[in-house]
Protein backbone atom coordinates (compact mmCIF):
# COMPACT_ATOMS: atom_id res chain seq x y z
CA UNK A 1 0.00 0.00 0.00
CA UNK A 2 1.20 4.02 -0.50
CA UNK A 3 1.62 6.32 2.48
CA UNK A 4 3.43 9.12 2.84
CA UNK A 5 6.70 9.32 3.73
CA UNK A 6 9.89 10.32 3.06
CA UNK A 7 13.69 8.53 3.11
CA UNK A 8 15.48 10.62 5.75
CA UNK A 9 19.66 10.09 5.81
CA UNK A 10 21.26 10.75 8.83
CA UNK A 11 25.05 10.92 9.18
CA UNK A 12 27.74 12.40 11.33
CA UNK A 13 31.84 12.87 10.95
CA UNK A 14 33.48 10.31 13.40
CA UNK A 15 36.40 13.41 13.31
CA UNK A 16 34.66 16.40 13.60
CA UNK A 17 35.48 18.50 16.74
CA UNK A 18 31.65 19.27 17.68
CA UNK A 19 28.94 18.05 18.61
CA UNK A 20 26.28 18.58 15.61
CA UNK A 21 24.55 15.82 14.12
CA UNK A 22 23.82 16.60 10.14
CA UNK A 23 20.62 15.35 8.61
CA UNK A 24 19.16 16.04 5.01
CA UNK A 25 16.59 15.23 3.31
CA UNK A 26 17.18 12.62 0.29
CA UNK A 27 17.12 14.47 -3.27
CA UNK A 28 16.14 11.53 -4.89
CA UNK A 29 13.47 10.60 -2.50
CA UNK A 30 9.70 9.68 -4.08
CA UNK A 31 6.34 8.81 -2.53
CA UNK A 32 7.24 5.12 -2.03
CA UNK A 33 5.29 2.08 -1.33
CA UNK A 34 5.53 0.94 2.43
CA UNK A 35 3.93 -2.06 4.60
CA UNK A 36 1.36 -1.39 6.94
CA UNK A 37 3.42 -1.00 9.84
CA UNK A 38 6.26 2.09 10.07
CA UNK A 39 9.71 0.27 9.32
CA UNK A 40 13.48 1.45 9.55
CA UNK A 41 16.56 -0.18 7.53
CA UNK A 42 19.90 1.09 8.72
CA UNK A 43 23.54 -0.01 7.72
CA UNK A 44 26.26 1.19 10.49
CA UNK A 45 29.83 1.67 9.40
CA UNK A 46 31.94 3.14 11.57
CA UNK A 47 34.84 4.45 9.14
CA UNK A 48 32.18 5.54 6.87
CA UNK A 49 29.15 7.09 8.77
CA UNK A 50 25.88 6.13 9.61
CA UNK A 51 22.68 5.91 7.16
CA UNK A 52 19.41 5.49 8.52
CA UNK A 53 16.23 5.09 6.89
CA UNK A 54 12.73 5.80 7.84
CA UNK A 55 9.37 5.20 5.88
CA UNK A 56 7.10 7.14 8.03
CA UNK A 57 6.38 10.46 8.74
CA UNK A 58 8.54 11.97 11.88
CA UNK A 59 7.75 14.62 14.25
CA UNK A 60 10.59 17.21 15.60
CA UNK A 61 10.74 14.63 18.72
CA UNK A 62 11.50 11.90 16.73
CA UNK A 63 14.47 13.77 14.85
CA UNK A 64 15.97 15.38 18.44
CA UNK A 65 16.24 11.91 19.90
CA UNK A 66 17.64 10.09 16.54
CA UNK A 67 20.26 12.98 16.53
CA UNK A 68 21.28 12.22 20.18
CA UNK A 69 21.33 8.98 19.83
CA UNK A 70 24.02 9.40 16.38
CA UNK A 71 25.97 11.79 19.09
CA UNK A 72 26.30 9.23 21.50
CA UNK A 73 27.31 6.98 18.68
CA UNK A 74 30.23 8.66 18.90
CA UNK A 75 31.70 7.68 22.12
CA UNK A 76 30.72 3.74 21.93
CA UNK A 77 33.62 1.10 21.31
CA UNK A 78 33.00 -1.81 19.20
CA UNK A 79 35.50 -4.44 18.35
CA UNK A 80 33.89 -3.94 14.58
CA UNK A 81 33.62 -1.23 12.27
CA UNK A 82 30.28 -2.48 11.44
CA UNK A 83 27.22 -2.80 13.33
CA UNK A 84 23.50 -3.80 12.50
CA UNK A 85 19.89 -2.68 13.01
CA UNK A 86 19.62 -4.17 16.61
CA UNK A 87 22.38 -2.77 18.05
CA UNK A 88 21.12 0.91 16.65
CA UNK A 89 17.66 0.52 18.19
CA UNK A 90 19.25 -0.36 21.65
CA UNK A 91 20.92 3.01 21.44
CA UNK A 92 17.92 4.61 20.31
CA UNK A 93 15.81 3.70 22.80
CA UNK A 94 18.22 4.75 25.79
CA UNK A 95 18.44 8.25 24.33
CA UNK A 96 14.80 8.77 24.26
CA UNK A 97 13.47 11.49 25.56
CA UNK A 98 10.77 11.02 28.29
CA UNK A 99 7.96 13.21 28.28
CA UNK A 100 7.07 14.62 32.22
CA UNK A 101 3.93 15.65 33.05
CA UNK A 102 3.61 18.44 35.49
CA UNK A 103 0.51 18.73 37.56
CA UNK A 104 -0.76 21.74 39.51
CA UNK A 105 -0.65 21.83 42.82
CA UNK A 106 -3.55 23.99 45.03
CA UNK A 107 -1.76 25.99 47.40
CA UNK A 108 -4.17 26.39 50.40
CA UNK A 109 -4.38 29.89 52.18
CA UNK A 110 -4.05 29.36 55.77
CA UNK A 111 -7.20 30.67 57.58
CA UNK A 112 -7.74 31.21 60.90
CA UNK A 113 -11.30 30.84 62.59
CA UNK A 114 -12.36 32.23 66.31
CA UNK A 115 -13.40 29.88 68.71
CA UNK A 116 -16.41 31.11 71.09
CA UNK A 117 -13.90 31.80 74.47
CA UNK A 118 -11.93 34.61 75.37
CA UNK A 119 -9.60 35.32 78.17
CA UNK A 120 -10.14 39.00 80.22
CA UNK A 121 -6.52 39.47 81.31
CA UNK A 122 -3.64 41.91 82.14
CA UNK A 123 -0.60 41.76 80.87
CA UNK A 124 3.31 42.11 82.58
CA UNK A 125 6.93 41.41 81.09
CA UNK A 126 9.19 39.44 82.62
CA UNK A 127 10.40 42.32 85.08
CA UNK A 128 7.30 42.31 86.06
CA UNK A 129 6.36 45.76 84.24
CA UNK A 130 3.03 45.80 83.16
CA UNK A 131 1.43 47.17 80.03
CA UNK A 132 -0.48 50.36 80.17
CA UNK A 133 -1.68 52.78 77.37
CA UNK A 134 0.01 56.14 77.62
CA UNK A 135 -2.38 58.85 78.19
CA UNK A 136 -3.41 61.10 75.34
CA UNK A 137 -1.76 59.09 72.67
CA UNK A 138 -2.46 55.14 71.01
CA UNK A 139 0.92 54.02 72.34
CA UNK A 140 1.29 51.14 75.28
CA UNK A 141 4.09 51.38 77.54
CA UNK A 142 5.76 48.95 80.49
CA UNK A 143 5.63 50.39 83.59
CA UNK A 144 6.60 49.25 86.90
CA UNK A 145 2.94 49.79 89.01
CA UNK A 146 3.07 50.28 92.57
CA UNK A 147 0.28 49.58 94.95
CA UNK A 148 -2.67 51.99 94.57
CA UNK A 149 -1.85 52.32 91.11
CA UNK A 150 -3.17 48.70 89.45
CA UNK A 151 -6.48 51.28 88.22
CA UNK A 152 -3.46 51.89 85.00
CA UNK A 153 -3.24 48.43 83.56
CA UNK A 154 -5.13 47.61 80.84
CA UNK A 155 -7.57 45.55 80.71
CA UNK A 156 -6.91 42.90 77.37
CA UNK A 157 -9.49 40.53 75.43
CA UNK A 158 -7.40 38.16 74.00
CA UNK A 159 -9.64 36.05 71.70
CA UNK A 160 -8.38 32.26 70.33
CA UNK A 161 -7.91 30.91 66.71
CA UNK A 162 -7.80 27.66 65.31
CA UNK A 163 -6.31 26.70 61.98
CA UNK A 164 -6.93 23.74 59.69
CA UNK A 165 -3.28 24.11 58.54
CA UNK A 166 -1.29 24.51 61.34
CA UNK A 167 -0.10 20.94 62.81
CA UNK A 168 -0.93 19.49 66.02
CA UNK A 169 2.13 21.33 67.56
CA UNK A 170 1.93 24.68 66.73
CA UNK A 171 1.14 27.85 68.83
CA UNK A 172 -1.97 29.75 69.64
CA UNK A 173 -3.08 31.91 67.00
CA UNK A 174 -4.97 34.91 69.25
CA UNK A 175 -5.87 38.55 68.93
CA UNK A 176 -5.30 40.79 71.69
CA UNK A 177 -7.45 43.66 71.77
CA UNK A 178 -8.29 46.09 74.61
CA UNK A 179 -11.33 45.38 76.23
CA UNK A 180 -14.38 47.81 76.21
CA UNK A 181 -12.66 49.43 72.95
CA UNK A 182 -12.57 48.80 69.00
CA UNK A 183 -8.37 48.82 69.30
CA UNK A 184 -6.34 45.58 68.67
CA UNK A 185 -2.70 45.12 69.08
CA UNK A 186 -1.51 45.02 65.39
CA UNK A 187 2.03 44.50 63.45
CA UNK A 188 2.54 46.73 60.52
CA UNK A 189 5.39 47.70 58.44
CA UNK A 190 5.67 50.58 56.39
CA UNK A 191 8.15 51.01 53.03
CA UNK A 192 11.50 50.45 53.58
CA UNK A 193 11.75 50.03 58.09
CA UNK A 194 11.47 47.24 60.38
CA UNK A 195 7.84 45.86 61.60
CA UNK A 196 6.46 47.84 64.94
CA UNK A 197 3.76 47.73 66.74
CA UNK A 198 0.45 49.80 67.01
CA UNK A 199 -3.10 50.00 68.40
CA UNK A 200 -5.67 49.61 65.41
CA UNK A 201 -9.49 50.23 65.43
CA UNK A 202 -11.51 47.33 63.66
CA UNK A 203 -15.15 47.58 63.34
CA UNK A 204 -15.33 43.93 62.40
CA UNK A 205 -16.03 40.63 63.89
CA UNK A 206 -12.96 39.29 62.83
CA UNK A 207 -14.67 35.70 62.94
CA UNK A 208 -11.93 34.56 60.35
CA UNK A 209 -9.13 35.53 59.33
CA UNK A 210 -7.01 34.42 56.69
CA UNK A 211 -3.17 35.15 55.54
CA UNK A 212 -3.07 37.96 53.08
CA UNK A 213 -6.06 39.90 53.93
CA UNK A 214 -6.44 43.08 55.77
CA UNK A 215 -6.18 41.88 58.87
CA UNK A 216 -3.83 39.15 59.12
CA UNK A 217 -1.45 41.77 61.04
CA UNK A 218 -3.47 41.70 64.21
CA UNK A 219 -2.81 37.92 64.78
CA UNK A 220 0.06 36.19 66.57
CA UNK A 221 1.25 33.00 67.83
CA UNK A 222 1.24 32.65 71.59
CA UNK A 223 3.50 30.32 72.92
CA UNK A 224 4.21 29.61 76.27
CA UNK A 225 7.81 29.29 77.12
CA UNK A 226 7.87 28.23 80.80
CA UNK A 227 5.65 27.85 83.64
CA UNK A 228 3.72 31.49 83.42
CA UNK A 229 5.63 32.98 79.93
CA UNK A 230 4.31 33.20 77.23
CA UNK A 231 5.53 35.03 73.53
CA UNK A 232 3.30 36.76 71.14
CA UNK A 233 5.72 36.18 67.65
CA UNK A 234 3.83 37.96 64.81
CA UNK A 235 1.79 35.56 62.25
CA UNK A 236 2.86 38.12 59.12
CA UNK A 237 6.18 38.93 59.99
CA UNK A 238 7.53 35.52 61.33
CA UNK A 239 10.36 36.31 63.54
CA UNK A 240 9.04 39.28 65.37
CA UNK A 241 7.51 39.62 68.78
CA UNK A 242 6.27 41.31 71.03
CA UNK A 243 8.57 42.86 72.98
CA UNK A 244 9.48 46.00 75.84
CA UNK A 245 12.97 47.46 77.35
CA UNK A 246 14.57 47.01 80.35
CA UNK A 247 13.56 50.73 81.52
CA UNK A 248 10.38 51.80 82.72
CA UNK A 249 7.80 54.47 80.81
CA UNK A 250 9.11 52.74 77.47
CA UNK A 251 7.48 51.98 74.34
CA UNK A 252 5.91 48.49 73.98
CA UNK A 253 7.50 47.40 70.28
CA UNK A 254 8.29 44.41 68.07
CA UNK A 255 11.60 43.44 67.89
CA UNK A 256 13.76 40.63 66.94
CA UNK A 257 15.48 37.76 69.16
CA UNK A 258 18.97 38.97 68.62
CA UNK A 259 18.02 42.60 69.57
CA UNK A 260 17.94 42.04 73.02
CA UNK A 261 14.45 43.00 74.49
CA UNK A 262 12.47 41.18 76.83
CA UNK A 263 9.78 39.06 74.73
CA UNK A 264 7.83 36.83 77.78
CA UNK A 265 5.26 38.05 79.29
CA UNK A 266 2.96 36.94 81.98
CA UNK A 267 -0.84 36.78 81.71
CA UNK A 268 -2.87 37.79 85.10
CA UNK A 269 -6.00 36.12 84.07
CA UNK A 270 -9.04 37.45 85.09
CA UNK A 271 -11.80 35.12 83.88
CA UNK A 272 -12.86 33.15 80.50
CA UNK A 273 -15.67 34.71 78.40
CA UNK A 274 -17.95 32.51 76.48
CA UNK A 275 -18.78 34.90 73.51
Amino acid sequence: MACDGYVKTLAYDDASETDSAIYSDSADSDEMDCPDKPSMSCRCNMDEGIKLEWRHSSSMKHVVNIIIALERMKHIKTKSSEFGEEEVLNIIMDSVIEERHMERVAVTTPSYTKIDQTVQCNVCDQFKKTVVQSSGSPRLLAVTLHDGNTRFKVDFSLSLYVSTSASPNASQPVCLGISQTNLYLACTQPDDSSPHLVLQEISETLKTIKAGDQYDNLLFFRKETGVANNTFESVKYPGWFISTAYEDFEQVEMSQMSQGRLTNFTLEKKQLIQD
